[in-house]
């Protein structure tokens, strides 16, 4: 009998510039990785919030290099107040 692979994921905490126009919207520009590499977000095609459990923030879906990803900004507890929130990124693993 096979068992059913199921998928987990993981936050992965990135770096994020991220432009705001007059109105206070929040436009990612790009990604950083911890190992340096940087990638250009070329197209927001939504925003809505995240949705994810643990998880008080928004969900951008981005084209990076052609593909659609989904960027997450999670807010910080209002008690910090020196630290809005941070952005991740989820990377799928799969458990036996």
């Amino acid at each position: 009998m096979r068992r059913a692979v199921i998928p987990k994921t993981e936050r992965i905490y990135v770096k994020v510039s991220s432009d705001f126009d007059s109105t206070g919207y929040m436009q990612p520009k790009t990604i950083t990785w911890d190992d340096g590499r940087t990638f250009i977000i070329e197209e927001i095609k939504d925003f809505r919030p995240a949705g994810l459990t643990g998880c008080s923030g928004d969900c951008y879906t981005v084209i990076i290099q052609g593909q659609e990803k989904h960027l997450f900004f999670e807010r910080t507890d209002p008690s910090f107040s020196a630290r809005f929130g941070r952005w991740f990124v989820e990377r799928t693993n799969t458990a036996k």
